[in-house]
């Protein structure tokens, strides 16, 4: 997501607060949303994937992901 995107994310909230959106910014407002989000989680996924347990004797097991019942 762009800098500009995150801007106009921001500019849309603002606008929602004082004067109101129309029709067309809500939908543009909800799919920059979804993009962020999506972005976000991705970016997240990344970094749990690089993520380390060191327990105290040393060793150093990846992060796994929890299984399902």
């Amino acid at each position: 997501m762009t800098k500009e995107q995150v801007a106009r994310i921001n500019e849309l909230a603002r606008k929602k607060k004082t004067v109101g959106l129309t029709e067309g910014e809500v939908q543009e407002q909800a799919a920059l949303r979804a993009q962020y989000l999506k972005d976000f989680r991705e970016g997240f996924r990344q970094q749990l994937d690089n993520t380390y347990i060191q327990y105290e004797d040393g060793t150093k097991v990846k992060l796994q992901q929890k299984k399902e019942h």
